[in-house]
């Protein structure tokens, strides 16, 4: 009960707090984030040794407000940057890309950049792996698909302005949802390596 000057007393609403919807599968992580913490498991029990590239950008500016702090106002990127991680697994260097879409049906080939493509052409003619990582948010379906799979459909897509699903299902590997590691892409790796299937 609130009081209000003259006497007149109002009832406050009751606010009913609604209780948080856990996400079990995912834990709330964006897809860039479970990458890393997957590499990180990955690192630390020894079983490869992958990295997030850093974007390379030239500084133009930066402001001192503080003595201790340095704040950068200006910069631009050097160059295009290629893919978003590589690394080393068994003696094999691998290469990959992380991309993430709403859409249920389709992955958007804008998504996909010709530098980025060719980086990866280029990786499995010194016979790296490479590969991307597609994850439908909307869907909590997360593939990997082969870069000697992506990089024709890219080249020959007809005025196609996506991926299909359907294609995805059949060419891609559906990654399980773990705990931990949240991201299981090394096993989908080992199984290529050592079944009929190459990269």
């Amino acid at each position: 009960m609130v009081k209000y000057p003259g006497g007149v007393a109002i009832a406050r609403k009751q606010q009913i707090k609604q209780p948080k919807t856990v996400r079990f599968g995912k834990r709330g992580m964006n897809f860039e984030a479970e990458i890393n913490a997957t590499n990180d498991y990955y690192l630390m029990r020894g079983l490869a040794v992958i990295h997030k590239k850093p974007t390379p950008i030239q500084i133009v500016k930066v402001d001192y407000p503080q003595r201790s702090r340095a704040k950068i106002t200006e910069a631009y990127f050097r160059q295009a940057s290629t893919t978003d991680y590589s690394g080393v697994y068994q003696g094999y260097y691998l290469d990959f890309e992380a991309k993430e879409t709403q859409n249920k049906s389709s992955f958007p080939l804008k998504n996909f950049h010709e530098h980025q493509i060719m980086h990866m052409e280029n990786v499995l003619k010194q016979k790296g792996i490479a590969f991307v990582l597609l994850h439908f948010s909307t869907l909590s379906r997360t593939f990997l698909l082969k870069a000697s799979d992506l990089i024709p459909f890219f080249k020959e897509k007809d005025g196609q302005k996506s991926i299909p699903l359907a294609f995805i299902e059949v060419k891609g590997y559906e990654l399980p949802t773990n705990q931990l590691p949240s991201i299981p892409y090394l096993d989908c790796i080992q199984k290529i390596l050592g079944g009929d299937s190459h990269f």
